[in-house]
């Protein structure tokens, strides 16, 4: 199937790594050129580069996108380097994991400044232009946190935000030929989550709860991205797309 987004320009944030990381290989894999934004200056940079090894168009922008300058410096570059911007993905966040009663103030404006203020900034910076031009794809990425985890309020609260923002503008953008849509991933093995001293325990009791007997991978959240991002989701706007194995709760 041809998505059709050759030569459009996706930026995606947080994508030096993992979930990120997949879906920036997966878009340019499609044809689309691609901005591999991170903090991680060295691992966005390898990142960008190994796509361009395999005759990929990536291009590396560190810029912090709590930080309004930063956001627009990023617009602005993206739009200097290829030319304009058509797809936006979110994907910027980590956890503080804590018990409700030991969660500091700075655990909770960390998760909620990267992920839901974030998305907020760098979603402004390119709305014009995806108006202007009469076409764009906005993908949030959530989680199936956001129906409610313990030891992650400032999580499931940043991940729901991001559902309701995307609601939001599906319904304020659509006439301008935008979509704006969630993913929401389940259990996936990434770097972040591997490193986790609890990682064999919360792995095994994922997979105890799926219907879908094996773990998930970065890639299938990337090729859920893909399509939302393409001409043949543009009839589809507002919606949540969880890529869990079947779990929900």
């Amino acid at each position: 199937m041809d998505l059709e987004i050759g030569g459009k320009v996706a930026i995606v944030t947080g994508s030096a790594r993992g979930i990120g990381a997949a879906t920036a290989r997966r878009l340019a894999q499609e044809g689309a050129k691609v901005i591999v934004n991170d903090i991680l200056a060295e691992q966005a940079g390898a990142t960008a580069a190994a796509l361009r090894a395999e005759g990929l168009q990536a291009h590396c922008i560190v810029a912090d996108i709590t930080r309004a300058a930063e956001v627009q410096r990023l617009v602005d570059e993206t739009v200097a380097h290829f030319g304009g911007v058509h797809i936006l993905v979110n994907n910027a966040g980590f956890p503080r994991d804590k018990y409700l009663v030991k969660m500091s103030e700075e655990d909770w404006d960390l998760v909620m400044g990267v992920m839901l203020k974030g998305a907020f900034l760098v979603t402004k910076a390119v709305m014009p232009r995806l108006i202007e031009q009469g076409w764009g794809r906005v993908i949030n990425i959530s989680s199936r946190a956001h129906f409610g985890n313990p030891t992650q309020a400032n999580y499931s609260a940043a991940k729901a935000g991001l559902i309701g923002m995307a609601k939001a503008l599906a319904i304020e953008e659509g006439r301008y030929g935008i979509t704006v849509n969630c993913v929401a991933p389940g259990f996936i093995e990434t770097e972040m989550v591997q490193a986790l001293a609890t990682y064999e325990t919360i792995k095994e009791r994922a997979i105890q709860m799926q219907p879908v007997k094996r773990v998930g991978r970065p890639g299938d959240i990337a090729d859920a991205v893909a399509f939302l991002a393409s001409e043949r989701a543009g009839f589809i706007s507002g919606e949540v797309v969880h890529v869990t194995g079947g779990r929900y709760g």
